[in-house]
């Protein structure tokens, strides 16, 4: 099996570049192809290139795996991850977040495989997290925000700079073919993995093996309503907020009578009307083991002892 290692240098705020002369080192001493990316879109490209059973291991955040998930996406490719990026909920998802870059870049060549549940919306394939509405406007935010704030800091920020603007759509939501909810709109997340920006714990309950989108959805907030939340969304408590309703589905699907912001893995897609995303169950082929998975030994452990 060939094992190729994308080095993303932007990623975490440049701490990859300033990393990324010995992470090609020790990736090319275990025999690895090692590439470094020149820009948006590079990622993707090698990947795409990598032969069909290669593990492809991005080395970045979660900007970085999207990336590379969309050059393996509906192929025979593993992903393995090292995650040295802002946010990093992916590897959270996979129970690797927290690792030395080292032994996250020898987990992701050398350890099993196992299989999670690859998403799609209105095409664009997704590892951990889709939001709708209130939540993108703050992922575009976080764009702006100044370079010295990283993950959870970094949301808030951004956060608390689109409340000034709250405005909140009509939104129609469909699960499975159903209607299950019509009316303003502050957010929609539809969920692989359980956090998204940062760490946020927006869908507690999620399981990336399950064959199923856990969908949240807030429904109708004022300013004060939004902030008087905050606290209980970042310690998983928000689910039993009357405004909060909580589903899961096989297909989500989200209608606005205009186009409004979205984003895959906290990467902005373009703005649409109509938003629709499906689960295809143990789709993609991971390195790593879920945080809580049970019956199963740490895949670290041998590693470690080796």
């Amino acid at each position: 099996m060939e094992r190729w290692v994308i080095v993303n240098p932007a990623a975490g705020r440049g701490k990859v570049g300033r990393l990324s002369g010995a992470i090609l080192r020790a990736a090319r001493e275990r025999g690895a192809k090692a590439f470094l990316t020149e820009g948006p879109g590079h990622a993707t490209e090698l990947a795409q290139r990598a032969p069909e059973g290669a593990r492809v291991v991005a080395v970045g955040g979660d900007g970085t795996v999207h990336e590379v998930l969309r050059g393996i996406a509906g192929t025979e490719k593993v992903l393995g991850v090292v995650p040295i990026g802002s946010g990093n909920d992916f590897a959270r998802m996979l129970g690797l977040r927290g690792l030395p870059w080292p032994l996250a870049l020898e987990h992701a060549l050398l350890a099993p495989e196992e299989a999670v549940d690859l998403c799609r919306v209105n095409g664009e394939p997704f590892g951990a997290s889709l939001g709708v509405g209130f939540d993108a406007l703050v992922a575009k935010k976080a764009l702006s925000a100044p370079p010295f704030l990283r993950g959870m800091p970094r949301y808030l920020y951004a956060l608390f700079a689109v409340l000034k603007e709250l405005r909140l759509p009509e939104g129609r939501l469909l699960l499975d073919g159903r209607e299950v909810y019509q009316g303003p709109l502050l957010l929609l997340a539809a969920m692989n993995g359980p956090a998204y920006g940062g760490g946020i714990p927006i869908a507690p309950m999620a399981d990336p093996q399950d064959g199923l989108l856990s969908v949240v959805l807030a429904k109708r907030f004022s300013r004060p309503g939004v902030v008087f939340i905050l606290p209980r969304l970042l310690s998983g408590r928000h689910l039993s907020h009357p405004q909060v309703e909580a589903f899961s589905a096989k297909a989500v699907e989200l209608d606005f009578p205009y186009p409004v912001p979205a984003h895959a893995d906290g990467e902005l897609l373009p703005e649409a009307r109509v938003y629709r995303a499906t689960v295809e169950p143990l789709g993609l082929k991971v390195v790593g083991r879920r945080a809580g998975a049970k019956g199963r030994k740490p895949l670290l452990r041998p590693l470690e002892a080796s």
